[in-house]
């Protein structure tokens, strides 16, 4: 099993910058890619940023060129730098981390999410 703990969210005003944090523990092996996701009230869960093992990235298009995504894998943990931010960004950000075994099965875990609010 692997736990993933986030954090770093909170307020904010437009403009400002926020890094979230998601901290991987547990059985962390054949880690297939890591990825952002976010969920604004009334709306569906959209992805955000992703990294896969090898370390390419991929954005979703509304925060391409001002979001970052990396992994310091030394760490198990994964950030998400968030520059220029807008009102639009405000939501519960989680984190997403799937794992393939050398079979091709596959496992999904989720982080709990951490709130992220940008002030007009």
């Amino acid at each position: 099993q692997v736990q993933l703990a986030e954090s770093g969210g909170g307020l904010v005003q437009a403009g400002g910058s926020l890094r979230l944090s998601c901290a991987a523990s547990g059985n962390v092996a054949n880690i297939y890619a890591n990825d952002w996701y976010r969920q604004a009230p009334g709306k569906q869960r959209e992805m955000v940023a992703t990294i896969s093992a090898d370390g390419r990235t991929n954005y979703g298009a509304s925060v391409k060129d001002r979001f970052t995504i990396s992994r310091d894998n030394a760490k198990n943990t994964v950030y998400l730098q968030m520059n220029s931010l807008k009102p639009e960004d405000t939501a519960v950000y989680y984190c997403h981390l799937q794992t393939r075994s050398v079979f091709g099965s596959t496992s999904d875990y989720w982080g709990q999410g951490t709130q992220v609010t940008v002030s007009s």
